[in-house]
């Protein structure tokens, strides 16, 4: 049986999520159509103003962290985040540019959900 609090901070976790992904896409798409910028870029910019944020978010409220080391914390949740961003970009080129040709924003969607699940355990066990 999975431990109360671990649930508990997995659905914070996802409601955090779910204000970044909002940062994440709202950002990448007014920099990808109105801004014309390249989409990898517009995308890993979308990704770190999420990531700065959700760590603010978690560490308040998700884990109700109160470590003073709020640097090597942020540095382990932005590696952690890095490698998500390149898991990201990753899932996203297999899903459009490779054999799938899927929608951008689907595929951008699916590989969310997947770092989601990668960034919530890295940082439930390495982070806070």
């Amino acid at each position: 049986m999975m431990d109360l609090s671990f649930v508990l901070k997995f659905i914070k976790f996802g409601v955090v999520g779910v204000s970044g992904m909002m940062v994440d896409f709202g950002l990448t798409y007014f920099l990808k159509e109105p801004l014309k910028v390249k989409k990898y870029i517009a995308n890993s910019i979308g990704f770190t103003f999420a990531a700065t944020s959700n760590f603010i978010l978690n560490k308040l409220w998700t884990f109700n962290n109160s470590d003073t080391h709020i640097a090597a914390q942020f540095s382990k949740f932005f590696i952690i985040s890095i490698l998500g961003l390149l898991l990201n970009n990753l899932i996203i080129f297999l899903l459009t540019d490779h054999k799938f040709r899927m929608n951008f924003y689907i595929a951008k969607a699916i590989a969310t959900l997947i770092v989601f699940l990668w960034n919530f355990l890295m940082n439930y066990f390495f982070t806070f």
